[in-house]
């Protein structure tokens, strides 16, 4: 509900980490599945839930291949035939970030497949365990982008024209406007849907040339290749980006609530002021058309029409 896109004082802060969030909380008992949960934030996110006793379903790209139907269908077959509910579904997968444009099976472009009409299949194929649950969080991982991105309603396959950061804003607004609609439909029955920001996140280590080129540009590292951390900035660690992300997905502070944009471990401002994204600045509280409830519907139909 846009009416509640606020901040709700949850006591964390942008240097929160998950271990921060999920102090003093026993998820002991609670079955979680976390897609791309063998990447950076995706380990963090299952390494951190397990710790806190929730069992953790890790569904990497050998159990699951989201941008596969079939691989989706069978992945969430095998869950419901063992009777075991989803308390918490974290749906985090991203594919690599590619200049040339990529096509699934189907013909949809790799990001808006994987990132978003993937996780919108399995989501609704999962939707008898997470019923099961009797109260139950879908978590999707989004980003600043979605700020910036747009709905190509006419082609969302970018036939005319891609452009690999439209293509992965287009995603990330899709990852936004489905947790509305998902909200809106299934909230009432207990399944509650958060979007969240987890930041602009570097690991330690390492990095190729190309990426120490693209890391500076972004104001991530400075002229030695070091790692510049600044939570307030946006710039965070992984532990730091999983903060949010195990927030939306099991926090007690957010039961009742729903249909929202995570920040920093809490609701994020609305702020429909148009800021240039720089460098030094990285935009990323929600906007008014993430949260629109109509081109939310319209996603939903059309998502349903492309994996007919």
């Amino acid at each position: 509900m846009i009416d509640n896109q606020h901040p709700i004082g949850s006591g964390f802060t942008a240097a929160s980490t998950a271990g921060d969030v999920l102090d003093g909380l026993d998820l002991t008992g609670r079955q979680v599945v976390v897609t791309g949960g063998r990447g950076r934030l995706g380990a963090e996110v299952s390494r951190a839930l397990a710790a806190a006793g929730a069992s953790v379903t890790v569904a990497g790209r050998d159990q699951i291949d989201l941008a596969d139907p079939a691989s989706i269908d069978a992945f969430a077959q095998r869950w419901l035939a063992s009777g075991r509910p989803v308390h918490a579904l974290v749906n985090n997968a991203v594919p690599r970030f590619s200049p040339e444009l990529r096509l699934d099976g189907r013909g949809n472009e790799l990001s808006f497949s994987t990132s978003h009409l993937g996780h919108f299949q399995l989501t609704r194929a999962l939707l008898p365990a997470l019923r099961r649950a009797g109260g139950a969080r879908v978590l999707t991982v989004s980003s600043g982008a979605a700020r910036f991105g747009e709905i190509r309603w006419d082609d969302p396959a970018f036939r005319r024209g891609y452009d690999p950061v439209q293509a992965y804003g287009q995603a990330k607004r899709a990852n936004v406007l489905f947790t509305v609609e998902l909200d809106r439909r299934y909230g009432d029955e207990g399944i509650r849907a958060f979007a969240a920001h987890p930041g602009v996140i570097i690991g330690p280590g390492p990095h190729d040339a190309s990426a120490l080129t693209s890391y500076g540009e972004q104001g991530l590292v400075d002229a030695n290749g070091a790692t510049i951390i600044d939570p307030a900035a946006g710039k965070k660690t992984i532990a730091q980006g999983a903060a949010t992300l195990v927030f939306g997905a099991v926090s007690p502070l957010l039961d009742g609530l729903g249909g929202l944009y995570l920040k920093d471990s809490d609701v994020a401002v609305l702020d429909d002021t148009v800021r240039p994204l720089t460098a030094d600045s990285i935009p990323s509280d929600a906007n008014s058309a993430m949260l629109d409830p109509a081109d939310a519907r319209r996603l939903w139909t059309l998502s349903e029409q492309l994996l007919d």
